[in-house]
């Protein structure tokens, strides 16, 4: 096996720069658009679904779609998972998944905002449902075989940080990217375009960018110079029963599943919480988010050098009781608070920025030293399942924060009380997200590794 480069790190990254520029763009925008507060409404943005909570009189359409569309995406992760470490293609078994769904992933970002009627009508209801199962599903094909590679192009603790790093890296700049749009858009709109030809022709761009980085692993990365995975030839629930049979792996996602509902909730929210809370334009998300980018830069130095010293436990435990302060913060916020709205904005961007870094780069080296630590003592090499098995439960999150958020952000939204709630039951989450972590076991972990 050939020894990793920082060409193949790097190579390997930039696919993470083009996913969460179609992930940021549905996270973000896609409430934003099918579901606009009283700001989108007044500078003309259509209604194309019903809206309130005509479900029950409790869930709104497009928070069902969009839990279901992730729901469907959480039970499709272990499907592709065994499909993964089961391929036979002479490209290895990861490379084919990156090379064969980018496009269509990418196809399906911008044909989920493009529902076909221009006023509210059930048709547009079945387009949207249809086409974000279908992004879901695509975005799966392309995550769990990509994030597999960590625990197989790693041979060590340090590469191990290192890959983390760089794709946390370059996901969090994928995503700030995906939060330029509103400037996008705006600067098409200045120019005397209409407004929702102006946000698709963005997302457009974007989507395109987005499917070009992700091409780059698939087509440059020989995948069988640096792995040495072999297909597994098991059932997908017997490979899923065996990697949730570690109880380790259990407390992760335990954990994960909470941070990734607080952190939906938040991110979902923050556009909302710029204009109704902080009563600023909705550009300023942008700068918001960019500034978060540049802080978090600072920390990945620190989250490493303390990683290695103290372990990742104890930093993602730090990072969540970060988490607990800003998220409580952003839903006291407002011109209640005895601070400038544009002071509160930055306060927000700055103390998520050591946990943005942390979180960004710790849980996926926990999730491939879990994966590392099974082979060890089992010599079954199963990292495709526990990183599938592993967004099947934090993806149960993200659809659990989407029917919350989108319903709760329905309460009293002339006042922003709504928005109120989502963050502070954000930072809660938090909270208990911590209290679970406190029983994982990397000693144990480390170990196991270090005895293979």
């Amino acid at each position: 096996m050939k020894n990793l480069t920082r060409s193949v790190i790097w190579r390997y990254a930039i696919g993470q720069l083009g996913w969460p520029i179609l992930s940021g763009l549905v996270s973000s925008w896609l409430v934003y658009f099918y579901q606009p507060d009283q700001t989108g409404l007044k500078e003309g943005m259509p209604l194309f679904i019903p809206q309130g909570r005509v479900i029950f009189g409790v869930l709104t359409i497009i928070g069902l779609i969009g839990a279901l569309g992730r729901l469907f995406d959480a039970v499709t992760d272990p499907l592709v998972g065994n499909l993964s470490d089961n391929c036979k293609s002479p490209l290895g078994r990861r490379v084919p998944f990156l090379r064969y769904s980018a496009l269509p992933f990418g196809i399906s970002t911008l044909l989920i905002f493009c529902a076909p009627i221009q006023k509210i009508s059930s048709i547009n209801t079945v387009w949207l449902f249809v086409f974000v199962l279908l992004y879901y599903f695509l975005l799966t094909c392309y995550y769990t075989p990509y994030t597999s590679l960590i625990a197989e192009l790693a041979k060590s603790q340090e590469e191990k940080l290192s890959l983390s790093t760089c794709i946390s890296l370059t996901f969090i700049v994928g995503t700030a990217i995906s939060y330029i749009a509103p400037v996008v858009w705006t600067a098409f709109i200045n120019n005397g375009m209409e407004r929702v030809f102006a946000m698709r022709l963005t997302f457009g761009i974007f989507s395109a960018l987005a499917v070009c980085f992700m091409l780059v692993p698939g087509l440059t990365l020989n995948e069988k110079d640096y792995c040495q995975g072999t297909s597994e030839q098991s059932s997908m629930f017997d490979s899923l029963a065996k990697t949730f049979s570690n109880k380790d792996f259990r407390i992760f996602v335990g954990q994960d599943v909470i941070y990734w509902f607080a952190l939906t909730m938040f991110q979902t929210g923050l556009p909302f919480f710029v204009t109704a809370l902080l009563k600023l334009p909705e550009t300023y998300a942008t700068p918001m988010f960019v500034g978060l980018t540049a802080a978090s830069l600072l920390f990945y130095l620190p989250v490493n050098l303390l990683a290695k010293k103290f372990g990742k436990k104890k930093i993602v435990l730090a990072a969540f009781l970060f988490f607990v302060a800003d998220f409580l913060f952003t839903g006291l916020c407002g011109d209640s608070l005895a601070i400038p709205n544009g002071a509160q904005a930055v306060i927000i961007v700055l103390a998520a920025a050591f946990p943005m870094a942390a979180f960004g780069i710790l849980p996926q080296a926990m999730v491939a030293d879990l994966s590392q630590a099974e082979t060890a003592v089992t010599g079954q090499n199963r990292s495709g399942m526990f990183f599938a098995a592993r967004t099947f439960a934090f993806k149960l999150g993200q659809s659990a924060a989407m029917l919350a958020f989108t319903s709760l952000a329905t309460i009293s939204r002339q006042n922003g009380t709504g928005y109120r709630i989502v963050a502070i039951c954000a930072s809660v989450c938090c909270a208990l997200g911590a209290l679970i972590l406190v029983f994982f076991n990397e000693k144990k972990i480390m170990k196991e590794i270090e005895g293979a």
